[in-house]
């Protein structure tokens, strides 16, 4: 496939290639996907995404493939053990953050039903067009603001709307890209 017909952001690095051709932008759903998604956006505040993508499998083993139940349990000694794990970002208040997070994904389930429900009900359940880019802004803002006011950290309107590409709530995939036009006709 000739790399001039993918995202420019995703440049030359298999792993990039991989994520952007199989995963980036693909409407995701499912509550332990949606959470994974969620924390390994929030856990790339102030880093790069190829730098978690490179540590996503060892952020699957540190928290427990994602089971919002099994991380909303976790005690002061498991987070103890977390900083000590080089295999993931040790900083105290992103690990801190999936636990809470994890917390309220269990509020959210009791009161929507699924995670999933509750995200994607911002885009009225399909895929927002790129030249909704300014309604997505304003949604991720939105979004951003109530994650927050149910108590999640490192949700803030950049890390969301990250997310919202990611998830494909959002398909941000570049006009000559051929993801875009893939994603397009799957989701109408």
């Amino acid at each position: 496939m000739n790399q001039n017909n993918r995202c420019s952001w995703c440049g030359n690095d298999k792993e990039y290639i991989y994520y952007h051709d199989n995963e980036w932008g693909v409407p995701l759903h499912g509550d332990r996907e949606l959470f994974e998604l969620l924390t390994l956006e929030g856990a790339q505040a102030g880093l790069s995404w190829l730098t978690i993508l490179r540590k996503r499998q060892n952020y699957k083993q540190a928290f427990k493939d994602f089971n919002v139940q099994k991380i909303a349990l976790l005690t002061k000694s498991d987070i103890e053990k977390l900083l000590n794990n080089e295999g993931i970002i040790r900083n105290k208040l992103k690990i801190l953050s999936v636990v809470k997070n994890a917390q309220v994904v269990l509020e959210i389930e009791k009161e929507f039903g699924s995670l999933d429900n509750f995200l994607w009900k911002y885009v009225d359940n399909k895929s927002l067009s790129k030249s909704q880019t300014k309604k997505a802004t304003t949604i991720a803002k939105q979004l951003s603001s109530d994650l927050k006011s149910l108590g999640m950290n490192f949700v803030g309107p950049t890390i969301v709307y990250a997310f919202m590409q990611s998830s494909g709530m959002i398909n941000d995939h570049e006009k000559n890209c051929f993801r875009s036009k893939q994603i397009l006709r799957a989701t109408t």
